[in-house]
């Protein structure tokens, strides 16, 4: 059975200020999705699954139908406020989606394979795709996780701060635990991330999720299992989210399993900002001009 790649898109884009999840950056305007889809189908993944709002659905299906058609199976998912809230009332001042563990519970009826995770906006490369083909494939289970893993040095814009799941590993090279660190720069030298005020150094070789994830399809029950905790706890939160990493976190601490980190050699790059396209921009036309990937990926 191929695994299915599971694409998040519903987020609003704010710091970026538009819609980049369908900026084209490539030399035939490819998205940063359509090389993440590429790399995918070209590892041997079998279906595509786009997490979206339904007001893009329209959108999305034109952009993505007529140049897949034929090369993968395609699905949508609609991430919506009241998605597995059950019977409970829809506070009147919540317009933030719930998060990204929230947007791959709402895959839980059209997903029944092992499944890989990622950002939309987000640059993986090619050697991250078949690290998490091979490990879906032929290690993942109910009790056996994993993250691709990047070094924090590697992940940093130079227009702004960014937040990043900082991973701390065991001897074996398994995920111990992972924390969401917020406002990380470079400071003089020094990576350092501004947690309420309160500025740590981050050591720069650290491991950190850029939220590509590898799954089997256990991980919906027990997703939702915690989005009900979640719920009865901060659903009166305006900006309360449910992120991946709390699951993963829950999954270590209950001893349900482990999480195997999977470094990678491929390089990220993404668009939190504005000023970062320029830059992702040139580093897609490298990749072309260096053959990694066609002028059209899709002609």
């Amino acid at each position: 059975m191929k695994p299915t790649l599971l694409i998040l898109a519903a987020g609003m884009a704010s710091r970026y200020g538009s819609m980049k999840q369908i900026e084209a950056f490539g030399p035939s305007g490819e998205t940063i999705m359509d090389y993440s889809i590429y790399d995918a189908i070209r590892a041997g993944f079998g279906k595509v699954v786009f997490i979206i709002r339904s007001e893009f659905a329209d959108n999305f299906k034109s952009i993505f139908e007529p140049k897949l058609k034929g090369k993968v199976e395609t699905g949508y998912v609609y991430q919506e406020l009241d998605s597995f809230i059950g019977d409970r009332e829809l506070p009147s001042d919540r317009t933030k989606p719930w998060g990204t563990a929230h947007a791959v519970l709402c895959a839980k009826e059209i997903v029944s394979e092992p499944f890989a995770v990622i950002n939309a906006d987000d640059y993986y490369g090619r050697d991250a795709f078949e690290k998490a083909y091979q490990f879906l494939t032929s290690e993942c289970a109910g009790a056996t996780w994993s993250i691709i893993g990047y070094e924090l040095l590697n992940t940093l814009s130079e227009h702004g701060t960014v937040n990043r799941g900082v991973c701390e590993l065991d001897d074996k090279g398994n995920l111990r635990s992972i924390r969401e660190r917020l406002n990380i720069s470079e400071v003089e030298g020094k990576i350092i991330g501004d947690d309420a005020l309160d500025p740590r150094e981050i050591s720069r070789d650290s491991m950190v999720s850029m939220n590509f994830w590898c799954f089997p399809v256990e991980v919906f029950s027990y997703t939702e299992t915690l989005f009900n905790h979640f719920l009865d706890q901060q659903i009166n939160v305006p900006k309360s989210e449910f992120f991946i990493p709390l699951v993963a976190d829950e999954f270590i601490k209950e001893g349900k399993g482990n999480i195997r980190v999977i470094r990678t050699r491929s390089s990220w790059f993404g668009v939190t900002y504005k000023e970062d396209a320029p830059a992702v921009q040139a580093s897609i036309d490298t990749l072309v001009q260096t053959g990694v990937y066609p002028s059209n990926l899709w002609g």
